[in-house]
């Protein structure tokens, strides 16, 4: 916490009304992003925060920085001059002032605030160096080199605790981070450890939290390379292709040569649909480079991406020719789906394994494309085993707490209720723009999402992540609000949703009047779906639980953390997704519609024109041969949805099934009544599971 002389009992008070650090600086990272466009709203949210927690040094910045933005840097004086007064000993108000003076070139004044900083906090590393600098500007030479001294001995202090925060080991980060977090408190602009704290958030997964400290060390330090590179990295993991485009940007710019740079600059350009760019890009890339296997590597996606499958393998295969221990490009053959490894394919990756110096990501891509080429030998033991391996290294590096999903349930429960949506009726949006496809991966839901997408009226999106956005805002506004602010309590639940639609529109080309958004973490924003767009369709895809489940622990899902590395976890995932669209089958009766995976590909015409009913579009023939739509696709079923609706994805549970004894357990009676909702879940609940009319499904787990 901050170093001041604020007594214990007022800590205890403001820690308690913050609630977690983990609360406090999404809240303070939200504000800084709209510092810029909305200055009055930073301002008054900065202020709220430290009406909880006296000179939160984030918070008095982003005060400070609305000020002079609004060009009224006589008003930032009169503010930090009167905090002074109020709270005179706490370090960061004097710190902050004595900077402001620094900049308007009032030296003199500037020394007296940093003076009281080094008398408050005597390693305050920052303040020695800036209050040597303004001796100096002064000519007060002598005192300068002390000061100076001083900070360069504070310094050897910092890098000690930055050692210790980045030498602990991967379970230990939560107490890195928790010492990092005590230290930027004293230290705020220190650019390093920033970074660093970004660094630990991404060891840990949490890219929502490292995003914000990234863009917080830049606002620190805008030519700060490494703080942008960890920036992209977090920014690719949360699939931000629009901002991580506008980053690689800028670092090209700085470097226009830098293969990392040029590589990523070639993969987010077909993942935002520039697939015909991406292409030209990465033939100039393999042209100018031919022995670089990482420029082949996003030749290859570019090209899957359009669907030139041929070209995509010639390009995949060589990159392993010239760096054959690059799993990522042996795992992009097996994603393919289509692809068949050859005996000397298993062999070349067994040999690369075997290797001591083999990074471990890349040994961990060749494990998951093991686990594909021995299922295709039908060699399900060893296959099995690659893919426990693979996962097994994926979770180890990706810590998952499965409490955090029943908590998310719990608290929708607790927040969306009957009351609540008769209370918020009709205040959102009346746009029927969107129709969203949420729910876990490798449920259907990129099938679903590709037959919508080939009407006239509808375009496919993809995965957006705009609704996670404005849900961490909103949920920034009530933190500040406090616990006794009912939910949306001040927000105009209509503009949220105009919000959704302009973001979203942003990341279409065709202008089609309907859009599709098939971001699997959606269901966790269900229920700000129904508040802010009352008329947006909701699309259920479910798939038999075992094949789902089964289907996301074989799949590589290399970013984020997540269930998908455990069978157990991923069995209570699915249970808990259950209970989120049960519950809201009672609360809300006919909003979301129920799709069954197996019914749609035994009888894929009915239930085609079943759910074009239901998204109020009229049946168009080339629904049917949605296969044939030239549509660039950039999910992992992106070869399988190119061929018609088959029964392939049916049963693959079957052959695994002597492994899947913890993933039976942990579904439960989900497994046992599926399709049907279990008796535990809201009785009220069962009658709407299935869509009224909906064709029984022909076969029932056994």
């Amino acid at each position: 916490m901050v170093n001041s002389p604020m007594d214990q009992t007022n800590k205890t008070q403001a820690q308690g009304k913050t609630q977690s650090h983990g609360m406090l600086w999404p809240a303070l990272g939200n504000l800084a992003r709209i510092l810029v466009t909305d200055p009055a709203t930073a301002e008054q949210g900065a202020r709220e925060l430290l009406d909880i927690i006296p000179a939160q040094p984030q918070a008095l910045q982003l005060v400070v920085y609305a000020f002079r933005i609004r060009g009224d840097t006589a008003g930032a004086r009169t503010f930090l001059e009167t905090m002074a007064v109020q709270r005179p000993g706490l370090a960061a108000v004097h710190y902050e002032l004595g900077l402001l003076l620094a900049d308007i070139g009032e030296s003199e004044a500037a020394v007296g605030a940093l003076s009281r900083v080094v008398e408050l906090e005597p390693d305050h590393p920052s303040a020695w160096r800036t209050l040597g600098e303004e001796l100096a500007r002064t000519g007060k030479s002598e005192a300068a080199a002390k000061a100076l001294a001083r900070h360069a001995r504070s310094s050897i202090l910092d890098v000690k605790t930055l050692e210790q925060a980045t030498g602990l080991a991967i379970d230990q980060t939560e107490t890195a981070i928790n010492l990092l977090r005590d230290y930027l408190n004293m230290y705020s602009t220190d650019v390093e450890a920033t970074r660093i704290l970004g660094e630990l958030y991404m060891r840990i997964n949490r890219n929502d939290l490292a995003e914000e400290i990234f863009a917080h060390a830049l606002e620190l330090a805008r030519d700060y390379t490494a703080a942008r590179v960890g920036y992209v990295s977090t920014l690719h993991a949360q699939l931000k292709w629009h901002e991580e485009n506008d980053q690689l940007d800028i670092l090209l710019e700085e470097s226009p040569d830098d293969p990392d740079y040029r590589f990523y600059k070639g993969t987010v350009l077909f993942r935002l649909g520039r697939t015909g760019e991406a292409i030209r890009y990465c033939e100039n890339l393999v042209k100018e480079q031919p022995d670089n296997a990482r420029f082949w590597l996003a030749y290859a996606y570019a090209l899957r991406s359009e669907g030139r499958s041929g070209d995509c393998v010639t390009a995949f295969r060589k990159s392993v020719e010239i760096l054959p221990g690059l799993g990522e490009s042996w795992w992009g053959l097996a994603n393919l789906k289509t692809f068949r490894f050859s005996p000397a394919d298993i062999a070349t990756m067994q040999t690369q394994l075997a290797r001591a110096d083999l990074d471990e990501e890349e040994r961990c891509h060749i494990h998951f494309a093991l686990g594909r080429a021995f299922e295709q030998e039908k060699n399900y033991p060893e296959s099995f085993e690659q893919y426990s391996q693979a996962n097994a290294s994926r979770r180890a590096r990706n810590p998952y707490n499965p409490q955090g999903l029943a908590e998310s349930v719990k608290q929708t429960r607790t927040r969306y209720t009957r009351d609540f949506f008769r209370a918020h009726a009709h205040l959102g949006s009346p746009s029927k723009a969107p129709i969203f496809i949420p729910g876990l991966p490798r449920s259907g839901s990129s099938l679903v999402e590709q037959i919508l997408s080939t009407h006239s009226e509808v375009e496919g999106l993809s995965e957006l992540p705009v609704l996670g956005i404005i849900a961490k805002r909103i949920a920034t506004k009530e933190l500040a609000a406090g616990s006794e602010a009912a939910p949306f309590e001040g927000q105009d639940l209509s503009a949220l949703g105009e919000e959704y639609i302009k973001w979203a529109r942003a990341y279409g080309k065709s202008g089609l009047p309907r859009f599709t958004d098939k971001m699997p973490g959606n269901f966790h924003y269900l229920g700000l779906i129904c508040t802010i767009l009352p008329n947006a369709k909701i699309i259920d895809v479910h798939r038999n639980p075992l094949d789902c489940c089964l289907s996301n622990f074989k799949q590589n899902f290399p970013q984020g953390s997540g269930p998908s590395y455990d069978l157990a976890d991923m069995g209570r995932a699915y249970r808990s997704y259950v209970e989120v669209m049960a519950y809201f089958d009672e609360v809300l009766p006919g909003r979301v519609y129920r799709l069954i995976y197996e019914d749609l590909v035994q009888d894929p015409e009915t239930e085609i024109r079943r759910l074009l009913e239901h998204c109020d579009l009229p049946f168009e023939e080339k629904c049917l041969r949605h296969y044939e739509s030239g549509r660039n696709i950039l999910t992992a079923s992106s070869e399988q949805i190119r061929r018609p609706v088959n029964r392939d994805g049916l049963d693959q549970w079957r052959p695994y099934e002597q492994w899947l004894g913890p993933l039976k357990e942990a579904l439960g009676s989900v497994l046992t009544m599926y399709p049907a909702i279990p008796g535990d879940f809201e009785e009220a609940a069962r009658d709407t599971w299935r869509q009224p009319g909906a064709a029984p499904l022909a076969s029932k787990v056994s």
